[in-house]
């Protein structure tokens, strides 16, 4: 059986002035996620031009690894409410060189 890789993306914004504190704390499980069977990437970060908005970007190996994260990733408690969300999971059938 052939499995797809998938991606995790897009952004949220927050209260400007709690963004680094939200970016700040996700790095625990940044840090845990890309040592987990399967994550072949993953980033939470600070938008370098909207002070609201935070990035994030997940590329696993399958469904299965993100999920199997997912039961134990013990999020960080919400530091603020999160004011908007455009976050979307992309399965991949085929993937080539971007140039």
């Amino acid at each position: 059986m052939h499995t797809h890789k998938v991606i995790i993306a897009g952004w949220f914004t927050v209260d400007p002035d709690k963004r680094d504190e939200v970016v700040k704390a996700h790095e625990d499980l940044v840090k845990r996620a890309r040592q987990a069977p399967g994550c072949l990437d993953l980033a939470i970060t600070a938008d370098p031009v909207d002070s609201s908005r935070v990035n994030n970007f997940e590329y696993w190996q399958s469904e299965k690894d993100l999920e199997s994260f997912r039961a134990i990733a013990n999020p960080p408690k919400q530091i603020t409410p999160l004011l908007n969300v455009e976050m979307q999971k992309h399965v991949i059938s085929k993937s080539g060189p971007p140039f």
